[in-house]
């Protein structure tokens, strides 16, 4: 299915945030994710199901000052 992670097209398979985010090389990262613009914690991620044409965010924090 198609999905765009921060606004850059990508197929992945039918299924949860949690298994796309580790397919699109997220796995076990500190992120903070979203989908369609609703905030999505990360043990809400191996239960939120993806559909065709879903919008996800991906922030990772930054260190400095």
């Amino acid at each position: 299915m198609r999905i765009f992670l921060n606004d850059d097209m990508h197929e992945v398979a039918p299924g949860t945030l949690a298994a796309a985010l580790e397919t699109l090389g997220f796995g076990g990262r500190k992120i903070a994710t979203a989908v369609n613009g609703r905030f999505v914690a990360a043990a809400a991620r191996p239960r939120t199901e993806l559909a065709d044409g879903d919008r996800i965010e991906v922030v990772a924090p930054m260190q400095g000052g």
